[in-house]
């Protein structure tokens, strides 16, 4: 179980792992890559629906029998989730993991004290 600590302490604790270089890298690092990917794909979902509310002869047209550019379009959005979920997992491992696994453990390390 954890140390019990005081409302004070906690707060010192979570002030200054903050605060720390550490810390701001981390979520520099995911910011960096989360904010600009759900901008682009907020972009690309407000189009897909922008064209099937506003474009609706052209996205109508078939592309291979009955498959039409809207069906490509909806397909490509869960495609699009799905890679960039992959995107999220790669970065996340590489970039995020162990920086969050060291700063918890200098935190488990401060709380021990």
């Amino acid at each position: 179980m954890g140390v019990q600590l005081s409302s004070t302490e906690n707060e010192r604790v979570w002030a200054e792992t903050q605060a720390s270089p550490e810390f701001q890298e981390l979520k520099r690092k995911f910011r960096g890559f989360a904010f600009p990917l759900t901008a682009a794909f907020l972009v690309w979902y407000f189009l897909y629906v922008i064209l099937t509310a506003f474009a609706r002869e052209w996205v109508a047209q078939p592309v291979i029998g009955n498959i039409n550019i809207a069906f490509v379009l909806g397909t490509l959005q869960f495609v699009s989730t799905f890679l960039i979920m992959w995107l999220y997992e790669r970065h996340s491992s590489k970039n995020l993991d162990g920086r969050s696994e060291a700063l918890r453990d200098k935190v488990d390390r401060e709380l021990a004290k």
